[in-house]
């Protein structure tokens, strides 16, 4: 495997882990697709370092399950015009 991409992988968990950012954060920052992101950290990362891979597992599917809570507070700014 293509030693650049388990590199990017690593450092896209060590982003996401010290930011607590999502998925569509860290594609922003490093200036590629969700699909990627996601990709790197679900296949990439965990042959590579499984110990991480863990660590951003926990925090992603945190994310997951707070995603409704988070789009209902946006939809409400954006009604009340904030």
């Amino acid at each position: 495997m293509n030693t650049d991409i388990e590199e990017r992988a690593v450092r896209l968990a060590e982003y996401i882990t010290e930011n607590h950012s999502t998925v569509r954060a860290a594609a922003r920052e490093f200036g590629i697709s969700k699909s990627t992101v996601h990709k790197d950290i679900t296949e990439r990362l965990k042959r590579v370092d499984p110990e991480l891979y863990s660590e951003v597992r926990d925090l992603l599917d945190l994310n997951k399950s707070e995603r409704h809570i988070r789009g209902g507070l946006a939809t409400r700014r954006k009604y009340k015009g904030v």
